[in-house]
Formats: structure tokens, C-alpha cells, sequence
């Protein structure tokens, strides 16, 4: 039945036809409890104001009530309900009372509801209430926290659960408001009341195709013994070897980094060139301190500086809604841009993490996957390993996720966020020597296309900015074919050494140094007239290419270089 047989009345704003076809089923379901399964990057939270809508329009309910896994996630929340017109309260505490009179409600998280269920309950039953459970299965992180959940929510009129991954648990550990069968394994999986996959998203322009671009490489280590090892990461004969190498690859004084992260750039280039003007990528950390090193690199590669979202930084929430909204290129972060994070710009993401859970690859590819128009597509580029290979692959799947529990429920920001990955490898004797990148093949409809002997014309390379139009054995062949630059780009990126602190002008100092001293000096100079003049970075680079011509600093020859030094000289007088 469509939305247009029933007396269901259709919120003002648009709504894609999912979304539609939802709200109706979900006003046609008898009970309090509706789940709902959509893919991240469909707009989930949409769907969840319009049901609130109708269901205020009708009287059904007076108040609502979100409930989400982090503090950013909160401001987000109530900035979407309010340009529907509905009030939220995104900085009420568990220290104050009652909701204020003037709001229609307030957006919390699951570890204030944990911290204390029974205020919660209370406001909950003080009106008619709608409660939105926001990536449910974070209900289940902590052994309370489903109990808490229950006991606080249990007397709301209405409840909305949402996820953006199917999940499943084990018979000891039900998450509230939520049914499951068996799924033959032994575990519960969630059955949900409307499922709007990846597959069904895809062919309504809902979200981008993606592009998964798998990097090999040979890595060199020492283990514990003193041997020196080396092997290539995606023919690796045992899972040791291929975890050892794996972590040498994101080791962040070796090559394969700045490799990757310069055919990231060029890709953010080139969609910028071809109408979109905007894109951006992410870079993903497994922790702080690669998170820092990445970004240096990042620095050396493009000449500019990236965005560093870091979650013990206080300032992380502003920093991602400022990245959201600016013009930066690369935002490096650990950990605070997975579930539910939007930022609608970025259409490319460097998997640089250990992280390897079905759960969190879906929900971090996600954030790479909302549509905007149909000229846009994500570009995911990652290590050629088996376990991401398998993701990768089985990404228009529809999957179920384990979500285990988290290890200790003293780390509130670690249960609100995402799992710990596991080490790759013992670091105890480990010491990581050296690595290369190499372009391995692409994923494309489950299946590797590697790179064929095909010609591949200027005007296809130009055609690569405007996603769909080539094959996958020629985007295949086309970065094959850039890939010798890549590694030019990386070996300037590499680690400081000697080499890289010789003077540009010197006649014996290789290429690629002279090069990265150019660059690094032209950065300087940008950086210190921007700030005397208030000017954006990106327009003086942009002045300077109009002045000087050629391609972007980052693939600017010494000769370039030069003469953008000097016109930069002309700029500062």
C-alpha cells in the first residue's frame, strides 16, 4: 500500500521513497516497538524525525527522546530536529532535573542513561513519550547497559530503534525493545520491521558506489629471534606473516603510507577538477600517535595540513563540524568519524588501521558513502590483506554482525565508540624496518579486476573525475599506470633524512630531495602570508597555478616549484 491510500499524513520536508514506504509501515505496525536496518549514509535520522513528526501532529506523543552512542552525535541530532521544527535539549545532564517547558525534548547518550536510568524513566514518564535508540546496538556494550536501557524507556509510548548494521548477540545479552530468531549458530539475530540495505540504496542514487583500490607491498621486519623477514601483504603464507607485515605497511616511517596517501590526494584532485568542488578524504588511524605521524606525512605529501581529530581532544566535536564545513582536503582522525558521523564531502577514505571487525568497516566505509548527485563516487583505498579483502568483497551483502562486549566498562569512550583493535602482532622483540606500496587491483562487484593491457587515453584520464564512465579494468589500468608517480611521491614523503634537510639549490642533492625542500619552502612562505593577510591557503595556492601554471604543488616539477617561489616572493613585497 502506498503512502498515498492511507490517511497518513507526510511530513512538509521530502522524504526519499524508502523513507516514505517506512513511515507508512511503521504507522501500519501494531505495538510500541519498531526496528529499522538502513545502510549508513541513507538518513536514518530523517526517517526517525519524520516519524516524530507525525506522531507529535497526531497527539500520539508530547515529548521526545534520542538516545545516541556520543556527544558529537547529540549536536547533530538536535540541529536536524530542529530544521523540522522540533526542540531538542542536546546538553541536558544527568546533574539537572527536568527537561525545560519550552523544548519538545532532549538527546542523550547511552552512558548517561547507564549513569542513571532511573532519572531518565522519570522524565520518560512524565509525558507522552517517543524514545529514538540511535545505533541500538550499543544497548548492548556493557552488561548494564541493556538493563538500563529497559529500565528507563520501558514506560514510553512509542519506541524507534535504528542501526545502520544488522546485528546479532547471544541469548544472555538481548538488547531491549528488539526481537530475534534463532540463526542457527547457537545466537539471536535482530529482526527488523523495515531493512533498507546497501544493495537497495545503491540502485536508488541513495548512497555513491564505492571503489575499494587494494595497495600490496613487500615489508621488511626483525622479529624477536633478530631475523629480518620480508613479505609482500598479499602473499603472505601464514596469517603471522601477513599480520607482521600488515603492521610494518602502516608503520609510518616506511613507504606504503605516504604511497597510499598520495593516490588518495590525486583522486581528491581529481574529483575537485571534474565537479566537485569540495571532496575531501579521511585518513584512519589506529591510534593517537600514528594518527599524528599521518598527518605529517600527509603535510609532506600535499603541502598542506590536515585536519587532526583526535577523541581525547576536547575540541574533537568542533573540529569535525568545521572539517565538515571548510574546504580542507584530508582529515586524519582515530576513532571519532565512525557510526553515524556525517560529513557529506568526504568521498574518499585511507584504511591505515588495524581495525578489521565486519561491524566497524561497514559503519567507517559508510562515512564515505552519502550521495549527493549521481557524479559522485567513494573511493576507498586499503592494504591487500584477506581479512579487509573479505570485507571489501561481501560489501552489498547483507551481513550480521557480532558486536561483542567491550573488555572493561571504565573506558566510557571506548564503548561509546568502537572496539579496540586487537594486536596484529606481539610487539614484544617486533621491529618494523621498511616498507613499499604497490597498486594490487580493484574491487568491483565482489570480484579483483586487476590492471589489463589496455590504452589508456588522456581523455579517459580526465573521465576518471566523473565516476561510472570507465570500466573497472580501466580505472584498474589507469592507476596502475599513475602508480610510478605514487612511489615518487612516496620516496619524497618518506621519513626525514639527511637527504631531505639538504638545501633545495644544491647540485648534488637527488631529485626527489631538492623537490621536497622546494615544497616545504613554498608551504612556509604560503602559511606566513596567509596569516598576515587573513587569506586562505587554498587560494593563494590556486593564484599561484593561475600565475605560474602547471599541475598542483604536490605534482609540480622542481622547475615548477621554483617559479612559484618567486612569484611567491613578488606576493610578500
Amino acid at each position: 500500500m502506498s503512502a498515498a491510500s492511507t490517511d497518513l499524513v507526510l511530513p512538509a520536508s521530502p522524504l526519499r521513497a524508502w523513507q516514505r514506504h517506512a513511515l507508512v509501515a511503521y504507522h501500519r505496525a501494531a505495538g510500541s516497538d519498531f526496528l529499522v536496518t538502513a545502510t549508513p549514509g541513507s538518513g536514518k535520522t530523517t526517517f526517525a524525525l519524520a516519524v516524530a513528526q507525525t506522531l507529535l501532529a497526531r497527539r500520539v506523543v508530547d515529548r521526545i527522546v534520542v538516545v545516541c552512542p556520543t556527544d558529537h552525535l547529540r549536536t547533530q541530532w538536535a540541529d536536524a530536529a530542529a530544521q523540522v521544527g522540533i526542540d531538542l535539549d542536546p546538553t541536558l545532564t544527568n546533574a539537572v532535573g527536568p527537561v525545560r517547558a519550552d523544548l519538545r525534548g532532549y538527546v542523550t547518550t547511552y552512558a548517561q542513561v547507564a549513569g542513571a536510568p532511573m532519572l531518565h524513566r522519570a522524565r520518560t514518564d512524565a509525558r507522552r513519550s517517543l524514545v529514538i535508540l540511535d545505533e541500538i546496538h550499543h544497548a548492548g556494550d556493557g552488561l548494564s547497559w541493556g538493563d538500563a536501557v529497559a529500565e528507563a524507556f520501558t514506560p514510553a509510548r512509542r519506541r524507534l530503534a535504528l542501526t545502520g548494521t544488522p546485528f546479532r548477540t547471544r541469548p544472555d545479552e538481548r538488547i531491549p525493545f528488539v526481537r530475534y530468531d534463532d540463526d542457527g549458530d547457537g545466537g539471536l539475530a535482530s529482526t527488523a520491521d523495515y531493512t533498507y540495505g546497501y544493495r537497495h540504496a545503491l540502485a536508488d542514487a541513495v548512497v555513491r558506489p564505492v571503489v575499494f583500490a587494494a595497495y600490496t607491498g613487500v615489508s621488511r621486519w626483525r622479529n624477536s629471534a633478530g631475523e629480518v623477514i620480508a613479505a609482500s601483504l598479499s602473499e603472505t603464507a601464514t596469517k603471522r606473516t601477513e599480520a607482521a607485515a600488515w603492521k610494518t605497511a602502516l608503520n609510518s616511517r616506511g613507504r606504503w603510507v605516504p604511497h597510499v596517501i598520495a593516490a588518495m590526494d590525486e583522486r581528491i584532485t581529481h574529483l575537485r577538477d571534474h565537479g566537485v568542488a569540495d571532496a575531501a578524504g579521511l585518513v584512519l588511524a589506529s591510534d593517537q600517535d600514528d594518527a599524528r605521524a599521518y598527518a605529517e606525512i600527509v603535510e609532506r605529501v600535499t603541502g598542506e595540513r590536515p585536519a587532526l581529530i583526535l577523541s581525547d581532544d576536547p575540541q574533537a566535536n568542533a573540529r569535525i563540524r568545521e572539517f565538515t564545513h571548510s574546504t580542507e582536503r584530508i582529515a586524519v582522525c582515530v576513532r571519532m568519524i565512525s557510526e553515524g558521523v556525517d560529513v557529506p564531502r568526504a568521498a574518499c577514505l585511507a584504511w591505515m588501521t588495524s581495525y578489521r571487525t565486519p561491524l566497524f568497516f561497514a559503519q567507517a566505509v559508510g562515512r564515505v558513502l552519502r550521495a549527493r548527485h549521481r557524479q559522485e563516487s567513494a573511493t576507498v583505498f586499503l592494504p591487500a590483506v584477506r581479512p579487509l579483502l573479505a570485507l571489501a568483497a561481501e560489501m552489498e551483502a547483507e551481513r550480521n554482525h557480532v558486536i561483542p562486549p567491550p573488555a572493561s566498562g571504565d573506558d566510557l569512550l571506548d564503548a561509546l565508540d568502537i572496539e579496540r583493535p586487537e594486536p596484529l602482532v606481539d610487539g614484544s622483540g617486533f621491529e618494523a624496518l621498511e616498507s613499499d606500496a604497490e597498486f594490487a587491483h580493484v574491487l568491483h562487484g565482489g570480484r579483483a579486476v586487476l590492471a589489463p593491457s589496455l590504452s589508456i587515453t588522456g581523455e579517459d584520464e580526465e573521465f576518471l573525475g566523473l565516476p561510472g564512465l570507465l570500466s573497472p579494468e580501466q580505472t584498474a589500468a589507469l592507476l596502475a599506470r599513475r602508480d610510478r608517480e605514487m612511489r615518487r611521491r612516496a620516496g619524497a614523503a618518506a621519513a626525514p633524512g639527511p637527504a631531505d634537510e639538504m638545501d633545495a639549490g644544491a647540485d648534488d642533492a637527488p631529485a626527489y630531495a631538492q623537490i621536497a625542500a622546494l615544497r616545504r619552502r613554498l608551504s612556509a612562505m604560503v602559511s606566513a602570508y596567509c596569516l598576515a593577510t587573513g587569506r586562505p591557503h587554498a587560494s593563494v595556492h590556486a593564484e599561484l597555478r593561475r600565475r605560474c601554471g602547471g599541475p598542483p604543488t604536490p605534482q609540480a616539477t622542481a622547475e615548477q616549484l621554483e617559479q612559484r617561489v618567486a612569484a611567491m616572493a613578488t606576493l610578500q613585497r
